[in-house]
Protein backbone atom coordinates (compact mmCIF):
# COMPACT_ATOMS: atom_id res chain seq x y z
CA UNK A 1 0.00 0.00 0.00
CA UNK A 2 1.77 3.26 -1.20
CA UNK A 3 1.64 6.24 1.63
CA UNK A 4 0.20 4.29 4.10
CA UNK A 5 -0.69 5.75 7.19
CA UNK A 6 1.14 3.22 9.26
CA UNK A 7 4.14 4.17 8.04
CA UNK A 8 7.02 4.41 11.17
CA UNK A 9 3.32 3.62 13.80
CA UNK A 10 4.56 1.98 16.76
CA UNK A 11 2.45 -1.62 16.78
CA UNK A 12 2.21 -3.99 19.56
CA UNK A 13 0.87 -6.80 18.76
CA UNK A 14 0.08 -9.39 21.56
CA UNK A 15 -0.78 -13.22 21.53
CA UNK A 16 0.27 -16.42 23.07
CA UNK A 17 0.75 -18.06 19.53
CA UNK A 18 4.37 -17.33 17.55
CA UNK A 19 3.22 -18.15 13.84
CA UNK A 20 0.25 -15.12 14.36
CA UNK A 21 2.90 -12.51 15.82
CA UNK A 22 5.72 -13.30 12.87
CA UNK A 23 2.51 -13.41 9.70
CA UNK A 24 1.23 -10.21 11.68
CA UNK A 25 4.70 -8.71 12.03
CA UNK A 26 5.25 -9.28 8.28
CA UNK A 27 2.04 -7.70 6.91
CA UNK A 28 2.66 -5.02 9.33
CA UNK A 29 6.36 -4.57 8.15
CA UNK A 30 6.44 -0.47 7.82
CA UNK A 31 5.83 -0.45 11.10
CA UNK A 32 7.67 -0.30 14.29
CA UNK A 33 6.95 -3.94 15.49
CA UNK A 34 6.81 -4.84 19.66
CA UNK A 35 4.99 -8.02 20.19
CA UNK A 36 4.74 -10.27 23.45
CA UNK A 37 2.97 -13.69 24.30
CA UNK A 38 1.90 -12.97 27.51
CA UNK A 39 -0.30 -10.71 29.56
CA UNK A 40 2.99 -9.71 31.57
CA UNK A 41 4.86 -8.89 28.78
CA UNK A 42 2.40 -6.77 27.24
CA UNK A 43 1.39 -5.29 30.52
CA UNK A 44 4.78 -4.31 31.15
CA UNK A 45 5.27 -2.65 27.10
CA UNK A 46 2.22 -0.86 27.50
CA UNK A 47 3.56 0.94 31.05
CA UNK A 48 6.94 1.78 29.78
CA UNK A 49 6.87 2.26 26.02
CA UNK A 50 4.73 5.28 23.34
CA UNK A 51 2.37 2.88 21.17
CA UNK A 52 -0.17 4.12 18.63
CA UNK A 53 -2.03 0.94 18.02
CA UNK A 54 -2.32 -2.35 19.75
CA UNK A 55 -3.52 -5.36 18.22
CA UNK A 56 -5.06 -7.85 20.97
CA UNK A 57 -5.51 -11.20 20.67
CA UNK A 58 -8.90 -12.15 23.82
CA UNK A 59 -7.69 -15.86 24.65
CA UNK A 60 -4.61 -16.67 26.21
CA UNK A 61 -3.52 -13.45 27.08
CA UNK A 62 -6.34 -11.59 29.00
CA UNK A 63 -7.15 -9.34 26.13
CA UNK A 64 -10.04 -7.65 27.92
CA UNK A 65 -7.72 -6.29 30.30
CA UNK A 66 -5.06 -5.43 27.78
CA UNK A 67 -7.86 -3.35 26.15
CA UNK A 68 -8.72 -1.65 29.36
CA UNK A 69 -4.79 -0.54 29.87
CA UNK A 70 -4.69 0.77 26.16
CA UNK A 71 -6.97 3.01 26.63
CA UNK A 72 -5.65 3.95 29.54
CA UNK A 73 -2.50 5.29 27.54
CA UNK A 74 -4.60 6.42 24.57
CA UNK A 75 -3.25 3.32 22.14
CA UNK A 76 -5.64 2.41 19.86
CA UNK A 77 -7.07 -1.26 20.80
CA UNK A 78 -7.69 -3.65 17.87
CA UNK A 79 -8.73 -6.93 18.92
CA UNK A 80 -8.01 -9.96 17.07
CA UNK A 81 -9.50 -13.47 17.61
CA UNK A 82 -10.10 -17.12 16.61
CA UNK A 83 -11.18 -18.39 19.94
CA UNK A 84 -13.45 -16.17 21.09
CA UNK A 85 -15.52 -15.17 17.73
CA UNK A 86 -18.72 -14.84 18.95
CA UNK A 87 -21.65 -11.96 18.53
CA UNK A 88 -20.85 -11.13 22.44
CA UNK A 89 -17.68 -10.98 22.37
CA UNK A 90 -17.51 -8.50 19.58
CA UNK A 91 -19.98 -6.29 21.14
CA UNK A 92 -18.28 -6.26 24.61
CA UNK A 93 -14.75 -5.45 22.57
CA UNK A 94 -16.89 -2.37 21.10
CA UNK A 95 -18.41 -1.40 24.48
CA UNK A 96 -15.08 -1.89 25.64
CA UNK A 97 -13.43 0.79 23.64
CA UNK A 98 -11.88 -1.47 20.82
CA UNK A 99 -11.87 0.46 17.63
CA UNK A 100 -12.17 -3.28 15.61
CA UNK A 101 -12.18 -6.85 16.20
CA UNK A 102 -10.89 -9.03 13.51
CA UNK A 103 -10.95 -12.42 12.54
CA UNK A 104 -8.00 -14.20 12.92
CA UNK A 105 -8.59 -16.17 9.60
CA UNK A 106 -8.97 -12.67 8.24
CA UNK A 107 -5.91 -11.16 9.55
CA UNK A 108 -4.48 -11.01 6.07
CA UNK A 109 -6.92 -7.72 5.68
CA UNK A 110 -5.00 -6.18 8.78
CA UNK A 111 -2.94 -3.73 6.91
CA UNK A 112 -5.69 -2.37 5.38
CA UNK A 113 -8.01 -2.46 8.57
CA UNK A 114 -5.49 -0.09 10.46
CA UNK A 115 -4.95 2.05 7.52
CA UNK A 116 -8.69 2.24 7.79
CA UNK A 117 -8.84 3.24 11.78
CA UNK A 118 -5.97 5.92 11.40
CA UNK A 119 -8.07 7.81 8.20
CA UNK A 120 -11.09 7.53 10.18
CA UNK A 121 -9.55 9.33 13.36
CA UNK A 122 -7.57 11.73 11.45
CA UNK A 123 -10.79 12.75 10.04
CA UNK A 124 -12.79 12.79 13.96
CA UNK A 125 -15.33 9.93 12.20
CA UNK A 126 -15.87 6.60 13.56
CA UNK A 127 -14.46 2.96 12.52
CA UNK A 128 -18.08 0.82 13.61
CA UNK A 129 -20.17 1.86 10.06
CA UNK A 130 -16.93 0.81 8.24
CA UNK A 131 -16.01 -2.94 10.32
CA UNK A 132 -19.73 -3.53 9.59
CA UNK A 133 -19.29 -3.01 5.56
CA UNK A 134 -16.29 -5.37 6.03
CA UNK A 135 -17.49 -7.87 8.56
CA UNK A 136 -21.10 -8.31 8.28
CA UNK A 137 -21.15 -10.72 5.02
CA UNK A 138 -18.32 -12.38 6.89
CA UNK A 139 -20.71 -12.62 10.15
CA UNK A 140 -23.74 -13.93 8.20
CA UNK A 141 -21.98 -16.69 7.21
CA UNK A 142 -20.83 -17.42 10.75
CA UNK A 143 -24.07 -17.25 12.37
CA UNK A 144 -26.40 -16.27 10.44
CA UNK A 145 -28.44 -13.47 8.41
CA UNK A 146 -30.00 -12.30 11.69
CA UNK A 147 -26.89 -11.77 13.52
CA UNK A 148 -27.53 -8.58 14.34
CA UNK A 149 -31.13 -8.57 15.79
CA UNK A 150 -31.16 -9.91 18.51
CA UNK A 151 -28.53 -6.57 19.46
CA UNK A 152 -30.73 -4.58 17.45
CA UNK A 153 -30.41 -1.13 19.80
CA UNK A 154 -26.87 -2.08 20.39
CA UNK A 155 -25.72 -1.69 16.63
CA UNK A 156 -28.44 0.70 16.42
CA UNK A 157 -26.16 3.24 18.59
CA UNK A 158 -23.60 3.10 16.16
CA UNK A 159 -25.70 4.47 12.90
CA UNK A 160 -26.35 1.00 11.76
CA UNK A 161 -29.79 0.37 11.33
CA UNK A 162 -30.78 -3.73 11.22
Amino acid sequence: MKNSLLDGKRILIVDDEVDVLETLSDFLSMCDITTAQTFEEAKQNIETKHFDIAVLDIMGVDGYKLLELAREKQIIPVMLTANALSVQDTMKSFQDGAVSYVPKEEMNQIETILNEVLEAQQKGKGFMRRWLERFDHYYEKKFGSDWKKENKEFWERFGYWV
